[in-house]
């Protein structure tokens, strides 16, 4: 049996070999009524299959292939690669992240690497593309606070230009990829415009950085700073062989995108048993319709996510990257200190220490 906090799934082998969600936590019934939910659910059990096969039919079928990628990289290690916290920030602090941020920009980076075949590149885009209203889907719900609404907004904002024009913060990444000659051409030219951007976004204002936290710097600003943060990362953390290769270092940058994507989609679940709690009665009906239809474009995402391990067993730890990152490390540090120094193997080191040689 799989649980999908207030979904559960069950196997009726004598009728056929068919998935379908109990919804009778969700039928409304007065104290004495219990026994009439088991009614109530046959007689809804058509409208269920129904939206859920609607929901079959516009499965994200790019996003589906591109997420296999996962399977190669365990415990979605590409959360921890993109970014270290040895690289400085361009200012005193450091802002937080946001899960689209990052693979928007190591989106830009693998669309500037030359010598790519394009059809690669278009392939990653729709991968990224029809993943990314999934992300923006999780990142709405679970930021109730709305502590990283900037830092989203900074996301979508590089996201069109990459998008539409092949473009970040209006540089050219497919020029930019004659100009680079190779990987670590590009990383450096990319790091140096990002720095060249910031400091010309704070000239025009001055105090940006000086009127709250980090999170609320104005969005080119912490799309500049993402992205030099992730080219120092790339730069100081990759073999030198990769250097050489354009095609690795598309390769490991499409399975960073393919870890951050997948580990913010397994809020998925979360998502939906929220759709099914939101609002009146009314809005209820209505949240639990958009939940199955969502079920039902996911089924194939879940499926593929289920199957790898996560960091922790409290959902709440992971609905941010942030989160993700911090805790992950916290658990690495815990196996590590229980035992001997001489018996703590690499393995059980954070993944973001792993990649990176920097004295």
């Amino acid at each position: 049996m799989l649980k999908c906090k207030n979904v559960v799934w069950s196997h009726d082998i004598e009728s056929q070999a068919s998935l379908k969600p109990d919804l009778s936590h969700y039928v409304l019934h007065l104290e004495g009524e219990e026994v009439l939910i088991d009614l109530m659910m046959q007689s809804n059990s058509d409208v269920v299959d129904k939206w859920i096969g609607m929901g079959k039919k516009e499965q994200p079928k790019h996003l589906i292939q591109f997420l296999e990628k996962v399977k190669s990289s365990p415990g979605f290690r590409g959360v921890h690669e993109f970014d270290h916290a040895k690289i400085p920030s361009l200012d005193t602090e450091e802002p937080p992240n946001c899960w689209a941020l990052p693979i928007v920009t190591l989106t830009s980076i693998a669309i500037a690497l030359p010598d790519i075949d394009f059809h690669l590149i278009e392939e990653l885009i729709r991968s990224v593309y029809e993943g990314f209203m999934y992300i923006k889907l999780v990142e709405e719900n679970l930021d109730s606070r709305n502590d990283l609404v900037y830092i989203r907004k900074a996301a979508e904002l590089v996201w069109v230009e990459v998008d539409l024009c092949y473009k970040w913060l209006d540089v050219d990444l497919r020029k930019a990829a004659t100009e680079g000659q190779n990987p670590k051409g590009v990383l450096e030219g990319l790091s140096e415009k990002a720095k060249e951007r910031f400091i010309e976004f704070r000239k025009k204002d001055p105090n940006a950085c000086l009127k709250g936290s980090p999170s609320t710097w104005p969005p080119n600003m912490l799309a500049a700073n993402c992205m030099y943060r992730v080219c120092q990362t790339l730069l100081q953390s990759s073999d030198s062989r990769v250097f050489e290769n354009s095609k690795s270092m598309f390769d490991r940058l499409s399975t960073m995108i393919a870890d951050i994507t997948g580990a913010c989609l397994t809020n998925l679940d979360k998502v939906i048993s929220m759709r099914c709690h939101h609002g009146t009665i009314e809005e209820r009906a209505a949240g639990v319709r958009s939940a199955i239809l969502l079920l039902g474009k996911t089924e194939s995402v879940l499926h593929i996510l289920r199957s790898q391990s996560l960091p922790s067993s409290a959902p709440d730890q992971l609905e941010k990257i942030d989160h993700w990152r911090s805790h992950s490390k916290e658990v690495d540090n815990l196996s590590c200190s229980s035992s001997s120094p001489s018996n703590c193997s690499p393995t059980s080191q954070s993944s973001s220490d792993l990649y990176l040689t920097v004295d």
